[in-house]
């Protein structure tokens, strides 16, 4: 009877399986073997796709001539660098005495593309080839993912959106680079009076630069509008007062009038001072009760976290990058005290809601979750979770939702502070979800005084639910001029429920309050994965959030790579105490360029379609070939386009526009001999 051998991605990674396995051996170099089982591992990719010079040295030299370059056949070669781990596990594979192998890697579709990559650069043939697919590190999931192992061509399709995805980045990258950097490289190191300049071009790199440009652009561009609030101070008696904002509403002398913002403010101050002096005629100054209305409102556990979500919420609370964020909970996972990260799923499958409470009970040991872990355990809401918003198999792709595994706590003690942090955040995300709503008391009152009425709302959080566990929100400050108050005091909540219709209010004074209109917010790292998620839509409602379908720009597995690649290149900057994003000057240059010359590089929703179109090969409905056509005809049309024209004049003139928001960095530079003659050349 032959070997089984068993390839991870990662040492550490295959320590686990050999652990699971108990494989009793020595460890070789590279590998682990005992009587029945070799174990052994790459360590990321160990090929990778191969140069252009490779296919011939005239594309050695970037020239127009060459363009586009799109092979027949696409060449791969090892990665100098871990060759020699290459050749070991190319060794294993061909093995006479090993005859099923077991793909361990990564259960998606990079893992997927890393394997494929290997076997097909060793020429495997004749064996059986099992693919384990899992959801943790925990020995009992290692070992059910080895038990129910599927042979391997189940997952040919996903295979081939993975070469497909490889295959897009490269000759986009290479073709629209090599072609944007001769045509238009010169443009912008004549105008910084750099030496050269390559632009750098990716399918989901682009149009992420473009949305953090427009967005700059917003700010820019936008003109603030002051208004002015007409606000009264009514009075309960017992020192207890409430504000009462104007709203120009049916009725009222003020209603459509032009001279508002908005139904609750005035263009200019004069108006809101005449107001105010035709109400104070009305004396003794009083607002007479016309409805008030009493409700209750309940607030929902929010959805598991996926990466996306996890990352956006540490880059708001912890001030961390989404890279930071994925590189410590990848360490989680593989510390075997979470489920695995790169997941787009905000729920849990059946099959995992019928043991959840395994993953509950492990995390009574916490000091922070003992308690709840014992409430939750009492009570009989786990046991009901499958039929909740929580469990949902029709939102699961390839992993379902990040959540504790209740094992490896000892592994915390080894987890720095962030990591620590991070870990509390995913159990209290989990843990909530068996609590109820919270429940909140909301009033909502309507005064008049005169003919213009007053509006006022509060509310007061009556049972906490879910967050004695989540946490409490903090205090909010109401700056939008709603008139909510979303902090009530109990006792001014019970005073204003005993009012009435017709209870005479005295008002103590009319104020105003001056306000004005806020520019676009600027898209923080968390923010921006999360607007890379939804096709380029700033979706900051966690509900809304949850029923958008469709595949977003880029995957969780490299949006935080391709956020690090544009502040690596300088396209974009990054504050690390806030986490918010700027277009640097030479972003904002080439951003102009593609905008001018392939615009469509810039679309988020076509930039999501390529992804969907992935998603499509991987599930079956379209074949490779299709897509290849789509992406050949795509390359070639932009191509000619770009060649065809000439847009030098009008750069300057936008680079003109750009230079005064950068008067530090940019260097006026002479028209250098040497950009000269590299010109003529290209």
């Amino acid at each position: 009877m032959g070997k089984s051998l068993y390839i991870a991605e990662k040492p550490s990674v295959a320590q686990e399986f050999a652990k699971a396995l108990h494989v009793n051996s020595v460890r070789k170099d590279g590998y682990l073997e005992s009587e029945d089982s070799v174990v052994t591992w790459c360590v990321g990719h160990l090929v990778t796709m191969s140069y252009p010079e490779v296919y011939d040295e005239k594309y050695k030299r970037w020239s127009l001539a060459t363009l586009p370059f799109i092979p027949e056949k696409f060449l791969y070669e090892v990665i100098p660098s871990v060759k020699k781990q290459f050749q070991i596990v190319s060794g294993l594979l061909k093995r006479k005495d090993v005859d099923a192998i077991y793909v361990c890697t990564d259960s998606g579709r990079e893992g997927e593309y890393i394997y494929r990559l290997v076997e097909q650069m060793a020429g495997v043939k004749g064996k059986v080839r099992k693919r384990v697919w899992i959801d943790s590190q925990t020995e009992e999931e290692i070992l059910h993912g080895i038990q129910t192992a599927k042979d391997l061509s189940e997952y040919d399709n996903l295979a081939s959106s993975a070469y497909l995805r490889a295959k897009e980045d490269y000759l986009m990258g290479i073709n629209f680079s090599r072609l944007l950097s001769l045509k238009y490289g010169n443009a912008i190191s004549n105008y910084l009076g750099t030496r050269y300049t390559v632009i750098s071009v990716g399918r989901v790199m682009t149009c992420v630069l473009g949305m953090v440009v427009r967005r700059e652009w917003e700010i820019r561009n936008f003109v603030k509008t002051p208004f002015y609030r007409v606000v009264a101070t009514q009075s309960l008696g017992d020192g207890k007062e409430f504000p009462g904002e104007f709203r120009a509403v049916q009725g009222s002398d003020w209603y459509q009038s032009p001279k508002l913002y908005k139904e609750n403010g005035f263009k200019e101050e004069k108006d809101a001072k005449e107001l105010i002096r035709i109400l104070e005629k009305n004396q003794p100054l009083q607002a007479v009760l016309e409805r008030m209305e009493k409700k209750r409102e309940t607030k929902n556990p929010p959805l598991l976290y996926n990466l996306a979500e996890l990352q956006n919420e540490c880059s708001r609370y912890l001030k961390i990058s989404p890279d930071e964020t994925l590189k410590i909970v990848q360490e989680l996972y593989e510390k075997k005290l979470v489920t695995y990260p790169r997941t787009d799923a905000r729920v849990l499958s059946t099959a995992v809601s019928k043991e959840i409470y395994k993953n509950i009970r492990g995390l009574a040991a916490l000091d922070y979750a003992g308690g709840f872990v014992q409430e939750v355990l009492a009570g009989e809401a786990y046991k009901k979770i499958a039929s909740t918003r929580y469990v949902n198999d029709k939102q699961i792709t390839d992993h379902y939702a990040i959540i504790p595994t209740g094992q490896g706590l000892s592994a915390l003690r080894s987890v720095g502070g962030h990591g620590a942090k991070i870990y509390e955040m995913i159990v209290r995300r989990f843990l909530s979800i068996f609590y109820p709503p919270a429940v909140y008391q909301k009033v909502s009152l309507v005064s008049m005084i005169g003919k213009e009425r007053f509006f006022s709302n509060f509310r007061i959080l009556q049972e906490p639910g879910y967050l004695k566990v989540a946490g409490m929100p903090k205090e909010k400050k109401n700056t939008e001029g709603d008139g909510e108050n979303l902090d009530a005091d109990p006792a001014l909540l019970n005073a204003l429920s005993a009012l009435k219709k017709g209870s005479i209010l005295p008002a103590k004074g009319l104020s105003i309050k001056e306000g004005e209109t806020s520019p676009p917010k600027r898209y923080n790292s968390g923010s921006m994965i999360l607007a890379m998620e939804n096709a380029g839509s700033l979706i900051e409602d966690e509900e809304l959030r949850s029923q958008i379908k469709g595949s977003g720009i880029g995957t969780s597995a490299t949006r935080a790579e391709i956020l690090k690649k544009l502040v690596a290149n300088k396209y974009l900057a990054l504050n690390k105490k806030t986490q918010v994003l700027t277009p640097t000057q030479l972003g904002e240059m080439i951003f102009c360029v593609v905008n001018v010359s392939i615009r469509s590089l810039l679309n988020p929703e076509l930039t999501a379609s390529w992804e969907k179109g992935l998603t499509y090969v991987a599930e079956g409905t379209i074949s490779q070939e299709e897509y290849m056509v789509k992406l050949t005809t795509f390359i070639r049309r932009h191509t000619d386009q770009v060649m065809a024209g000439s847009y030098q004049t009008a750069l300057k003139g936008m680079f003109d526009q750009l230079s005064p928001y950068y008067q530090k960095t940019t260097k006026p530079a002479p028209r250098r001999a040497a950009a000269k003659k590299e010109e003529q050349t290209v």
